[in-house]
């Protein structure tokens, strides 16, 4: 049986329905790809109240990874990785910064993302950058390395 998945795409303006959610699609066509179940995103609007709610509600429903996207630059509305720390029991801080160093080939604007990564009860929670470019350069890292978290999380013997 495939893990479950769950992606949240984190924009006001989505989520008010002024712009369409580019990024998050994105996402999901990588998870499915890569054999997880995976519904289409979940768009709620910025803040870190709102990421922690629908991140809190996707432990709730059993999902086992959890990818963002948007909410990780440096707007005031910006608030997603605060809101993920609220729920984070470990952090892995590496690949938040495999996720930046990726993103740099793309553009230099990828060291102010100020994305996080970790466990939160038996699911791994990644913060991705709100561009569908930065998506499409975040999902293989992600995806390299998400069935070993997750085993890990079970007790499996490391590879």
């Amino acid at each position: 049986m495939p893990a479950i998945a769950r992606v949240i795409t984190v924009s006001d303006r989505s989520a008010a329905g002024q712009r369409e959610d580019t990024s998050g699609p994105v996402a999901v066509a990588a998870l499915r790809e890569a054999g997880f179940d995976c519904a289409d995103p979940v768009i709620v609007p910025d803040g870190a109240s709102s990421v922690e709610r629908a991140i809190r509600t996707a432990m709730a429903d059993g999902i086992r990874l959890i990818v963002t996207s948007g909410g990780t630059g440096l707007s005031p509305r910006d608030e997603t990785p605060e809101g993920t720390g609220r729920v984070l029991d470990r952090e892995i801080p590496g690949i938040a910064e495999e996720l930046r160093r990726v993103g740099l080939a793309d553009t230099a604007a990828s060291m102010l993302s100020r994305g996080r990564a970790g466990i939160a009860g038996d699911a791994l929670v990644v913060n991705l950058p709100g561009s569908p470019r930065a998506v499409a350069s975040g999902m293989p890292v992600v995806l390299s390395v998400a069935a070993h978290v997750l085993g890990q999380v079970e007790g499996a013997d490391h590879r």
